[in-house]
């Protein structure tokens, strides 16, 4: 069995999730990475130099992918202390709601909430059994990544804000069932970050952030998502599991 806390990080390969699995490894955890497809040599290339990493393929909109991926990990490594759940994807085309498709929505849901909540429900019930096994020092928890679109809504993504207030929800709800077994369970919520996912509209976001959007007049980078990361799962926030951690540049504030 490893002897070092082992994460799980969805959606690693680049963007956020790669700045996840980055401050983990720099904070003496090894990592499993997980995307949906491809491969991820770039990726570990940037990170093993930091620490024990590895990468297993999962797309977790398929519950076979997403069992082999939790089945692997236990089976490689003999434990399981923290689920990051990532993965995401945007509309693969932005559309009013008044135009939208089924397939558009599905696609976004199928990915963003169904797989979030399945991949925490298996986690859970892995983390459950670990502690039955009785690991030392084994305190694992659960952070779902979420994002301000939960509560921000956006008329021609509206298939990506559903699945981001979902992923709230699944966070209260896995966190009121799992903390019996003291496994706290956090939301983190991003706010406008320097990614992939927001190249073809960044400019609108420069002009809107130097208007006057944000209190914090810059925007977001991967590494400030991935120190709320750290805080959940650094063990100095678990009496309040259930907790929204923003990473938003203070977008949540009202302001008049």
């Amino acid at each position: 069995m490893l002897e070092q806390k082992l994460a799980v990080v969805t959606g690693a390969r680049r963007g956020i999730g790669l700045g996840i699995a980055e401050a983990l490894l720099k904070e003496g955890w090894s990592v499993v990475l997980s995307a949906a497809s491809g491969e991820a040599e770039e990726a570990l290339a940037r990170l093993r130099p930091l620490g024990n990493c590895a990468y297993i393929p999962c797309d977790i909109s398929a519950d076979a992918q997403r069992s082999a991926l939790i089945e692997r990990t236990l089976s490689e490594y003999g434990r399981l202390d923290a689920l990051v759940n990532n993965a995401g994807v945007a509309p693969a085309r932005r559309m009013d709601i008044l135009e939208t498709t089924e397939e558009n929505f599905s696609r976004v849901l199928d990915v963003n909430l169904k797989g979030t909540f399945f991949l925490c429900q298996l986690a859970a019930n892995a983390m459950i059994s670990l502690q039955k096994k009785g690991i030392e020092d084994y305190a694992p928890r659960i952070v779902n990544i979420g994002s301000i679109s939960a509560y921000t809504a956006s008329v021609n993504r509206g298939e990506y804000c559903i699945s981001k207030a979902g992923i709230s929800m699944v966070t209260q709800l896995f966190a009121a069932r799992l903390a019996e077994y003291g496994i706290p369970v956090f939301e983190v919520r991003p706010g406008i970050i320097d990614t992939d996912m927001i190249a073809s509209v960044k400019g609108k976001y420069d002009s809107l952030i130097a208007d006057g959007l944000l209190p914090t007049r810059r925007l977001g980078e991967p590494k400030d998502v991935a120190n709320c990361v750290l805080a959940a799962c650094s063990g100095l926030l678990d009496y309040g599991t259930g907790q929204v951690l923003c990473a938003d540049g203070g977008f949540h504030l009202r302001r008049l």
